[in-house]
């Protein structure tokens, strides 16, 4: 891979990133007049609907058998089990707080990266990354009072099934295409989310919910679980797991300005000092070797 598709794979990859900072903000307004079961099967069900008609109209070809386990990755991880898992975070804790537990996915995807695309980063490069991700770590911590409260599990689950579902989806990226990976991906879970998102349509009350929900709903559906993974897939493919998950340290304090301006979140010199410490990890992390396959 030449340094062109790197350096495109980079800025794919922080587009992505702006994309889904505004993931937790939305679940957060959505959630509070939305049923989070409708919340988070709903941006799944109502994305394949998008995505089915897409890939009929582009004739695109019916996924091999050899990307089939790939894509239940996709589609177990950031297809059904991230979006449920956040959804019911997000009725607990702020969307700032969430925010800094997901900062651990960058060190989470490139470790797994690593495992199933064969990447092999320098001792340099986990420095750098786990110096990033001990930074997030301790201001989780300071932010909680030195605890963590129960939707940090749901928090931590979440990263590990969005980490595998971004390793899985990466890797068929180079065959599939990135808007491909997870329009199939959307597409097959269909038939898994119809029944309880049929439930959790007959079960909630639409009359009273405000503009503000439907609004965070359509960009979860729209951006969150499509747009912003067909740009993300591509720069993970483009640029390496490894380099180009570490971009998404900075969504950490991206979705806490986000919170500060649409939730009211309060933002502290504490988390600027933070993410200016964390971004810098992010600069040495992208001078160090890493090793890929051809």
């Amino acid at each position: 891979m030449n340094s062109a598709d790197e350096r495109l794979g980079l800025w794919l990859g922080l587009l992505g990133v702006l994309a889904f900072s505004l993931t937790l903000p939305a679940t957060r307004i959505a959630v509070q007049a939305l049923d989070p079961w409708f919340v988070g099967l709903g941006r799944s069900a109502f994305a394949g609907l998008i995505a089915l008609p897409v890939l009929l109209a582009s004739r695109q070809p019916l996924p091999r058998r050899e990307h089939l386990m790939g894509l239940l990755g996709v589609s177990l991880g950031v297809v059904i089990g991230f979006p449920m898992l956040i959804t019911w975070a997000m009725r607990e804790v702020p969307a700032a707080h969430g925010a800094i537990v997901i900062g651990l996915l960058p060190l989470v995807t490139a470790m797994l990266g690593s495992v199933l695309n064969h990447e092999r980063p320098s001792p340099g490069f986990w420095l750098a990354s786990g110096a990033g991700s001990l930074l997030v770590v301790a201001f989780a911590l300071i932010h909680g009072g030195g605890a963590l409260v129960p939707a940090d599990l749901a928090l931590f689950l979440a990263v590990l099934f969005s980490a595998w579902g971004y390793a899985a989806g990466a890797r068929l990226t180079r065959s599939l295409g990135g808007w491909q990976t997870i329009s199939w991906a959307l597409v097959l879970s269909l038939p898994v989310v119809a029944l309880p998102m049929a439930w959790a349509i007959a079960n909630s009350d639409f009359s009273r919910v405000p503009a503000a929900s439907w609004g965070g709903f359509v960009y979860l559906v729209l951006v969150s679980q499509y747009l912003g993974f067909v740009v993300w897939y591509r720069g993970l493919a483009l640029g390496g797991i490894a380099r180009v998950s570490q971009t998404q340290l900075t969504q950490v304090f991206l979705t806490m300005l986000f919170a500060g301006l649409l939730l009211g979140e309060r933002i502290t010199l504490t988390m600027l000092a933070f993410a200016c410490a964390v971004v810098a990890t992010v600069a040495i992390g992208r001078r160090m070797p890493v090793a890929r396959p051809a």
